[in-house]
């Protein structure tokens, strides 16, 4: 006599359950977030940089030494960074006591402008008071502060790129061993690896272009630190859909200083005409037609994962969303039906694993064998 079969739960019991648990585990990654973005930027940073690894083991170098070298390449990345980073914001801070007349005089024309509109001039100069040049530079201050936060806590974020770098060397012989034995998980940490690898080549390529013109530009419009200008917009090109609007506001206020409200225009003007039609309408298309999400699931993603894990989110949002699906959607073929909402182009049948696809570490890993 057979057992009778164990009861199913209602698919709307399992779709709320499902909700549930991401819920928690969303609220978790909120809770750590200081833990898990400096981990997963020392991840990606380590998957980027894997092809060396890769290419060192194949010419016979010894895997201590290969660690080592591709360990000295994510340092010296990170400190040419964050050393023209903050060489350029002390610079700016210094700039800034230089501009107390036009601050001044941008303060008069506030309050007379405000006095037009019927507000009396106690409120004026209770609400302006306080904006004086030292204001201001403190306000620079904090806004860069938040991209300084993301070397912050350096040690940590060292340690961990060093103790992944070595673990990355014999990465390949784990992911074959796990071909195996679970195909479709090794599988998706291939596509991550490689869909992160493909978005960090198009980004930077296209952030080095729109630094290039943002710099020359402001050099040309005569805005002060235009090379710092442009080190951000090569920064900012790393947050989807809306980086150059983060990028466009500290040289659009330097550009009032120096100039007047015309030259502030000219710079907004100018500076969104260029970033607009590379980071808003070409990159997109590229960038989706590289990793496999819409422009819509980008942005969506860029929302989610800065609400999730701060600024650092903002710049890992793609990579992040990429783990996620891999993880998620593709690894169970009940569910890479998603990939057709997800995708920016449309395909007839869900995509198999490419045989000659790379593994995180940057060696091939051969098919699993047949059961």
């Amino acid at each position: 006599m057979t057992e009778p079969a164990a009861p199913v739960l209602p698919r709307g019991v399992l779709v709320l359950l499902g909700f549930a648990c991401v819920v928690v585990v969303v609220a978790g990654l909120r809770w750590v977030a200081d833990l898990v973005g400096p981990v997963f930027l020392g991840l990606m940073l380590v998957v980027t940089v894997s092809p060396l690894t890769a290419w060192l083991r194949r010419r016979r170098v010894p895997v201590w030494l290969a660690a080592i070298l591709t360990v000295l390449v994510l340092y010296l990345i990170l400190v040419a960074l964050g050393g023209a980073l903050a060489a350029s914001v002390t610079r700016l801070i210094d700039l800034m006591p230089a501009y107390q007349e036009q601050f001044a005089a941008l303060r008069d024309d506030l309050a007379d402008g405000l006095r037009t509109l019927g507000i009396s001039t106690g409120q004026v100069h209770a609400a302006v008071a306080g904006v004086d040049g030292e204001s201001v530079a403190h306000l620079v201050t904090s806004l860069f502060g938040g991209l300084a936060g993301l070397l912050s806590n350096t040690l940590f974020l060292l340690a961990v790129l060093l103790f992944m770098a070595l673990d990355a060397v014999d990465f390949p012989a784990r992911l074959r061993s796990l071909a195996g034995e679970r195909p479709q998980v090794a599988a998706a940490l291939q596509s991550f690896a490689g869909g992160t690898r493909r978005y960090l080549v198009v980004c930077t390529a296209f952030g080095l272009i729109v630094a290039v013109l943002d710099t020359l530009l402001l050099w040309a419009l005569d805005v002060p630190l235009p090379v710092l200008w442009g080190l951000l917009s090569f920064i900012t090109n790393y947050i989807p859909n809306i980086g150059f609007v983060i990028g466009v506001i500290p040289p659009a206020l330097l550009g009032l200083l120096q100039g007047g409200p015309d030259l502030m225009l000219a710079v907004i003007v100018l500076y969104c005409a260029i970033n607009f039609v590379i980071q808003s309408v070409i990159q997109p298309k590229i960038v989706g037609d590289a990793v496999g999400l819409s422009a819509t699931v980008s942005f969506l993603s860029l929302i989610f994962w800065a609400w999730v894990l701060g600024a650092l989110g903002a710049l890992l949002a793609i990579p992040l969303t990429l783990l996620a699906k891999g993880l998620l959607v593709d690894i169970d073929p009940g569910t890479r039906w998603l990939n057709l909402l997800l995708a920016d182009t449309v395909t007839t049948e869900p995509a198999e694993p490419e045989d000659d696809a790379e593994s995180p570490a940057g060696d091939e890993v051969p098919a699993a064998p047949a059961r």
